[in-house]
Parts: C-alpha cells; sequence; structure tokens
C-alpha cells in the first residue's frame, strides 16, 4: 500500500536564545495510509506538535523527507486539514461563516458555499446554531465548527492536535464518538495528537508512542478492536495496558 503520509527519517532542531541547540525531533520515520486513524502520543516535549505541524507546512524538517503522495510537503494547503486545540475561529462570523470562509476567499460562489456549509452543519449536528457567534457556543459546539472548517475543503488527512483537551469530560467522550462516525462516513485520513491513553486507545486503527528528548518514535501498537469500542471490555484494557506501558517505560 503506497502512504499517503512518508515521513522519512526527519529531525527538527531549534535554536534557543543562548545558542544552544534542541531535537525536536530526530530521525524520525512513519507513514500514514489512506483511509486510516492514527493517534500520536507521548509527554510533553517529545515532539508530537511538531511532527503535525511539518505534515501540515508549517514547519520544514532539519533533517529528511516529508512527502505527501510522494511530493515533498513545502508549506500548508487545503488538501490538509488542521484543528487545533484552541478552536481558532473568527469571532466576528457567524458558524456558518466560519465554515465557508476558506470558500469565500477562493471565490467560490455564494450560493454554493452556503449549500456546502450547511451539509456540514448538518454533518456534525449544529444546523440550529448556524447563524450563531462563537462566544454564543459551547467549547464543544465550537469545536465542532473548527471540524467542519477544516472538512468544507475535502482535504486528504485531518491533522488534529489536541482537539479536545480543553474541554469536560462527557463532552470529550461525545465528540470522540462524533469524530470517528465522522471518519467512517467520509472516509478520512486522521492523525490525531493527544496526551491521553484512554483517548488513543478508543479511536485508533494505530497508536504512535514517542519519547522525548529527543523526540523519537518509541513504538507503533496496531489497535485491532473493532468498532464501536467498549471501554470496559478486557480487549480494551489489554490495548490501554500496552500503551500505558510502553508510554512508561
Amino acid at each position: 500500500m503506497s502512504a499517503l503520509i512518508d515521513i522519512q527519517n526527519v529531525s527538527k532542531i531549534y535554536a534557543s536564545a543562548d545558542d544552544s541547540t534542541a531535537w525536536a525531533l530526530q530521525d524520525v520515520s512513519v507513514q500514514l495510509h489512506k483511509g486510516e486513524f492514527v493517534c500520536a502520543i507521548g509527554p510533553s516535549g517529545c515532539g508530537k506538535t511538531t511532527l503535525l505541524n511539518i505534515i501540515g507546512g508549517f514547519t520544514q524538517p532539519t533533517e529528511g523527507k516529508a512527502l505527501q503522495d510522494g511530493e515533498p510537503i513545502t508549506a500548508p494547503g487545503p488538501d490538509r486539514g488542521v484543528v487545533f486545540q484552541e478552536y481558532a475561529l473568527f469571532s466576528w462570523l457567524t458558524s456558518r461563516e466560519n465554515i465557508e470562509f476558506s470558500l469565500r476567499v477562493k471565490g467560490v460562489p455564494k450560493k454554493e458555499r452556503r449549500e456546502r456549509a450547511e451539509h456540514y452543519l448538518d454533518l456534525i449536528g449544529l444546523r440550529r446554531a448556524a447563524d450563531r457567534y462563537p462566544g454564543e457556543l459551547s467549547g464543544g459546539m465550537r469545536q465542532r465548527v473548527a471540524v467542519a472548517r477544516a472538512l468544507i475543503n475535502e482535504p486528504e488527512i485531518l491533522l488534529m492536535d489536541e482537539p479536545f483537551a480543553a474541554v469536560d469530560a462527557m463532552t470529550r467522550a461525545t465528540l470522540q464518538e462524533e469524530l470517528l462516525r465522522l471518519w467512517q462516513t467520509l472516509g478520512l485520513s486522521i492523525l490525531f495528537i493527544t496526551h491521553n491513553i484512554e483517548e488513543a486507545a478508543f479511536l485508533a486503527s494505530r497508536i504512535i508512542i514517542m519519547s522525548p528528548h529527543p523526540g523519537r518514535i518509541k513504538d507503533i501498537v496496531s489497535v485491532d478492536l473493532p468498532y464501536p469500542r467498549d471501554r470496559g471490555s478486557p480487549e480494551f484494557a489489554a490495548v490501554y495496558g500496552r500503551v500505558d506501558r510502553a508510554f512508561h517505560t
């Protein structure tokens, strides 16, 4: 199977104020395939977000190659949708206007972008909130809008940087279930960054476990459990235990 994203021996070095250098990533190689749901997990400073930013085209590797469909990733693009923890919505735009913003920038006619925005509002279950502003929405609703805004460009892969970390536990569980539904309905490819082992075990078909200083891939765990997953099952506990042991070893 050819890789959608191919990370080849990638290292990233950052310089600090005292002229010393720090390895955010060192010699990382991994492939992400079409239709996969991959979670990357690890402690702070392990390079998870740096890896996502390289795939997103926001930064370039110091060494190695980052490829999409065999071509170098050199800049951000609509074929890589990004969802951040902080929502990053425009406060002066309604939910619908936030979702259709990138289409407006591209010059897509108003009727078409409204139809496409409303399609994604339906997918995330927020048609009733189409004309509300971000300040009028709960944290979970704002994150749904952020997901729809990324999806409206029909990206090849959705990059998600701890998108549910700022919401309460019940909302987080609901958002996880809704994201799985979107993944299965739309045939998405997803790279999802998290600190939460249970979240990774619930969502991922593969889990990349990273270690810090320098950021390296410690292990990759394939999760063969069928969806939807039962968090209380012995099989789920076994996956959790394997990831937890690798995470803390």
